[in-house]
């Protein structure tokens, strides 16, 4: 029976560490995103939040390392290279198109929602450890505060 108990723990924390390790890329990617948001704007209104966003979105990815560390696990390093195939595309499309900052905060949006997802989906998930829950909620809420600022910056730029 304890073999059963401690495979079972086992298994709870490399879930947990694999589950932060997704959204401690998601915040990289974030934050790069943002980052890149930031060169490309042109509104002056809206430089100061990317540079926020960004250092928010650092702050997560340093207390998520820490969770992970605190689990006696190695945190990824850089952000997921679906990320990084997204951004060359975005980069393409840039040079074709041209970026305005309406279609610079529809990435945001779509960046974000895709975050709240990934969040929401480990908090709802038993299996991952409950000491990580916290952290977890808290960024989710900073998410979704960012969202809606965004709606209403996207109503500035229209």
């Amino acid at each position: 029976m304890e073999t059963t108990r401690e495979g079972a723990k086992k298994i709870a924390h490399d879930s947990t560490v694999q589950a932060l390790n997704q959204l401690l890329e998601k915040n990289y990617d974030a934050e790069n995103g943002y980052k890149n948001a930031l060169i490309e704007t042109k509104s002056a209104q809206l430089k100061p939040y990317f540079t926020k966003q960004a250092a928010r979105r650092s702050r997560n990815a340093n207390e998520l390392y820490k969770a992970i560390r605190n689990l006696n696990a190695t945190p990824v390093e850089k952000g997921s290279a679906k990320a990084a195939v997204h951004r060359t595309w975005l980069d393409l499309k840039t040079a074709i198109v041209g970026k305005n900052d309406e279609s610079i905060l529809k990435e945001c949006t779509r960046g974000d929602i895709a975050a709240v997802n990934e969040y929401e989906k480990v908090l709802n998930d038993p299996e991952y450890l409950l000491d990580s829950k916290g952290i977890i909620r808290k960024q989710l809420h900073s998410i979704q505060q960012t969202l809606k600022t965004i709606k209403k910056l996207k109503d500035i730029v229209d």
